[in-house]
């Protein structure tokens, strides 16, 4: 059988007990993620996590980290042939955390019909498993509860 594969690099923002995540409306979906996404062709892993920060946050991703990279199968959700995922993880900083323009609640803002994003902090202690949707952000949300 013949599979591709996709890698995508995501940015684990830490702050005070909290993680930031990214509310996205993606396809007619609402997903909660970490921010980041997919590598493009010539771009490094960091390459593609600053460009991904960049673009998403409009804050410099600084000291990017290798932190978790997938060492499980997991089919990508959002394509219906066989697509594997491989996800690598980059703990990383900005200059002023609280800068960064975050909502309060799930998907503020948001309306129905176009692909649109929000950011905002997830407290580590106490989030259920479910508060991501993608299963390899739940695995790494488990990790840094448990002190990565």
């Amino acid at each position: 059988m013949s599979c591709s594969f996709t890698l995508r690099a995501y940015g684990l923002l830490l702050d005070q007990g909290r993680v930031l995540v990214s509310d996205e409306l993606i396809r007619g979906q609402r997903i909660t993620k970490f921010p980041g996404g997919g590598l493009e062709y010539g771009e490094g892993l960091k390459d593609c996590l600053v460009r991904e920060v960049r673009e998403e946050l409009g804050a410099e991703a600084l000291d990017p980290r290798h932190f978790y990279t997938t060492d499980f199968f997991q089919q990508s959700v959002f394509h219906e042939r066989p697509m594997q995922v491989v996800s690598v993880y980059f703990t990383f900083r900005v200059a002023d955390p609280g800068a960064l323009t975050v909502v309060r609640q799930p998907f503020l803002g948001i309306g129905e019909g176009s692909d649109a994003e929000v950011f905002r902090w997830l407290t580590l202690n106490g989030a259920p498993d479910d508060a991501l949707s993608l299963p390899i952000d739940r695995h790494v949300l488990r990790m840094l509860q448990e002190g990565g």
